[in-house]
């Protein structure tokens, strides 16, 4: 019995929900869209793995069979260290390019509208196109665009591609082209909110213009940087369409990512379990490199 005088407990997470159930109608589609197209095949995907399948179809459980016998696949250590060979070479050059490129456009006083726009301009054209136009640049030969340039300064024509040592490299600077420009922004857009009295104090100070980048500029991006910088690894580490579209895993396996490999034991020889255990086991580093990268900033921090 309730005590004369006395308000009943009300349960907080029901007043919560009742606050903001017009939040969560809004969600509810997204959340219903995020759960069908990315928890579910996630852990169907787990799932698979564990099974040898027919098909997609899952006939008899193995355990960690398939995991063992894809480490043995000849294929497997190409593709694990091209991919971070990749991974390493976006370091070195997509990182740094767009960094590079925001900081130039924020130095110029006029046509700055007209670089974002240029800048931007390679993320227009889709990703497919991109590859097939570097593919006939940097196609060997006399007919291969580089080559043709080349050949006016007295330069016999190049491999390019079909150079084993050049492969990754040249993908690379193909995938930086085009996702340079978008990143570039994002950077310009945090140097729009760096405080504009600190560069006054250090002109004021007699600072050049490499003083004032690097004692105000890069401080003020190193959070946008280390959020950036484990997102491209994300990102690059699961290359696909470059190295397929250009020289599909070529030459000798020279560009072959671990993505490519997934790509032709799915849906080349229709190896399902074989390409969900690879496939577990690149999420599984991702996200163990990614709580270390975060454990390390912490520590920096503090």
């Amino acid at each position: 019995m309730l005590q004369v005088g006395k308000k009943p407990e009300v349960n907080k997470g029901y007043i919560f929900f009742r606050k903001n159930i017009s939040g969560w109608l809004i969600m509810l589609p997204a959340i219903i869209l995020f759960i069908f197209f990315v928890w579910e095949p996630l852990f169907e995907n787990i799932r698979l793995s564990f099974y040898n399948s027919t098909g997609i179809k899952t006939t008899n459980f193995v355990g960690l069979m398939n995991y063992k016998e894809v480490v043995k696949d000849p294929s497997f250590m190409p593709a694990m260290r091209n991919t971070i060979y990749y991974t390493l070479w976006s370091l070195v050059i997509g990182f740094l390019v767009p960094i590079i490129m925001a900081i130039l456009i924020n130095e110029m006083v006029y046509a700055k509208g007209f670089f974002r726009i240029g800048t931007y301009f390679p993320n227009v054209v889709p990703g497919l196109a991109t590859v097939m136009m570097w593919g006939f640049i940097f196609k060997p030969g006399d007919t291969g665009i580089l080559n043709i340039i080349l050949k006016q300064f007295g330069i016999g024509p190049q491999v390019w591609l079909n150079n084993p040592k050049l492969t990754i490299l040249l993908i690379v600077i193909t995938m930086t082209w085009r996702s340079a420009g978008a990143t570039a922004l994002i950077y310009l857009a945090g140097l729009q909110g760096i405080n504009t009295e600190l560069y006054e104090a250090a002109i004021i100070d007699g600072a050049s213009i490499w003083n004032r980048i690097v004692h105000v500029t890069i401080p003020n991006l190193r959070n946008l940087g280390r959020t950036l910088l484990i997102l491209q690894i994300v990102a690059v580490f699961q290359v696909l369409y470059e190295p397929m579209v250009m020289k599909n895993g070529g030459p000798n396996r020279a560009s072959l990512s671990m993505m490519e490999l997934v790509w032709d034991l799915a849906f080349g020889k229709f190896d399902f379990s074989h390409a969900a255990a690879i496939g577990v086991m690149m999420s599984v580093f991702l996200i163990t490199v990614t709580l270390v990268y975060n454990k390390f900033v912490k520590v920096q921090d503090m």
